[in-house]
């Protein structure tokens, strides 16, 4: 592995690596009521394209650009805030966004399209391989050595894939891979038995890959992170007519070009719904089946805040996480997180909930951001700088699963309050 490494470390430069972060996330509304996909905050400090922009940067690469779209003011300040790459042994960190042409400003129409529109720029670099990351995804990753492995493949496109069950392949992009791990075949969110079938793997198979059929996870599901040769990815661009990689590009290339499977049997979780964020988050409590955020080889960076550790005043806490900044006087906390400048006063119960935390102590009119008296939260996420007031219950007092209402959501069962929301004394639902 060293050697694969050092080779690397030779070549890096002649990678552009392009997080692609123009998602408008509405499937995770209401944490997108404001703010773009990748901008939203998890494990209480971490924003999801932290995630990356880490990995990118544990990797070697120095040559990153992050593509965003909707809401791209906020996130490139982020950004650029959270990481001058002076820090990070140098390299070229480009925020690229949709340019105001004389028709106007040309918004990208999928995930191919925005490498599309971007090759000027990519063209200025003397590049020989791009690899494509999604800015809304969990997972630690060594992405020098999926790049490694495209070019001792001299492959033309290699797609990082993991195993999953069948369940979970109806909502992915599956792949067909041999013993030789070439890639024979690709769909997208396949629904039938018999499709399905065709694209199980042989336990045999597995075992030649190093993997135990475990847990009936026979499928090989296509995360999302691809390599291809420069050259070749911007002549299939530009010759086709499709603006996304899952749905056009992939299916295409796989049948004229060579394609090659890079297997990733670590953790790896697409945020796309409020369902998969609440137990994502909820799975980072130091659980070994979760996102690892103690990973020392390949930390997870995040902006520095500079704050004071936690205080906790005689609360019952278990099983729970709590960030820098907090003030905690309430009486129990389980089997949760709290994010960073978190106010909560005395007699509030937490439980299964996500505090994402606070942007600051209080609003510019000294309003202050809190948990009030007594109130009880219980399977909730609740958004960056928001104000709860006494009393209040947030428990889904009637299992809805979905609820519109002023300023307080349910979606898959779990209470979503939005960003800057006021909840009033003694409000309950």
């Amino acid at each position: 592995m060293e050697n694969k490494k050092a080779s690397f470390n030779d070549l890096s430069s002649k990678v552009a690596c392009l997080i692609l972060a123009g998602g408008q996330g509405t499937r995770l509304y209401p944490l997108t009521i404001n703010k773009c996909k990748p901008s939203v905050t998890f494990g209480g400090r971490y924003r999801l394209i932290d995630v990356p922009i880490s990995n990118a940067l544990n990797s070697n690469l120095r040559n990153i650009f992050v593509v965003s779209q909707f809401f791209a003011l906020e996130l490139n300040d982020y950004i650029q805030k959270t990481y001058p790459l002076n820090d990070f042994q140098g390299g070229h960190l480009g925020l690229l966004s949709p340019e105001e042409r004389s028709e106007g400003k040309v918004w990208y129409q999928g995930t191919a399209d925005a490498v599309r529109q971007n090759q000027r720029e990519l063209n200025k670099l003397d590049l020989e391989w791009v690899i494509v990351l999604s800015g809304d995804q969990l997972y630690n990753m060594d992405l020098s050595l999926l790049i490694q492995d495209a070019i001792e493949k001299d492959a033309d496109i290699t797609i990082a894939t993991l195993p999953v069950k069948e369940n979970e392949a109806s909502r992915l992009g599956i792949l067909k891979v041999n013993e030789a791990r070439d890639i024979v075949d690709f769909i997208e969110k396949p629904k039938d038995t018999k499709t399905l079938e065709r694209f199980k793997s042989r336990s045999e198979d597995l075992k030649s890959f190093g993997i135990e059929e475990n847990e009936n996870a026979t499928f090989f599901a296509s995360m999302g992170i691809y390599v291809f040769k420069k050259d070749l990815l911007f002549k299939v661009l530009n010759e086709q007519k499709g603006h996304d990689f899952g749905k056009d590009i992939i299916p295409a290339m796989i049948k004229t070009h060579k394609a090659s499977a890079f297997i990733h049997e670590g953790y790896w979780e697409d945020i796309g719904t409020i369902a998969s964020f609440y137990n994502a988050n909820l799975a980072l409590k130091n659980n070994p089946k979760g996102f690892d955020l103690y990973n020392e080889l390949l930390p997870i960076y995040a902006h520095r805040s500079f704050l004071p550790g936690a205080c906790i005043y005689g609360t019952n806490i278990s099983d729970s996480m709590i960030c820098d900044g907090c003030i905690i006087k309430g009486k129990e906390i389980s089997n949760s997180i709290i994010g960073m400048r978190c106010v909560i006063q005395k007699g509030v119960k937490i439980k299964n909930s996500i505090v994402l935390g606070n942007r600051h102590y209080k609003t510019a009119k000294d309003t202050p951001f809190f948990i009030g008296e007594n109130s009880h939260l219980d399977k909730v996420i609740l958004d960056e700088n928001v104000h709860i007031g006494k009393n209040v219950e947030l428990i889904n007092k009637n299992k809805l699963d979905h609820y519109d209402g002023d300023n307080i959501y349910i979606r898959d069962g779990i209470i979503v309050v939005p960003s800057g929301a006021h909840i009033p004394d003694n409000f309950s639902i």
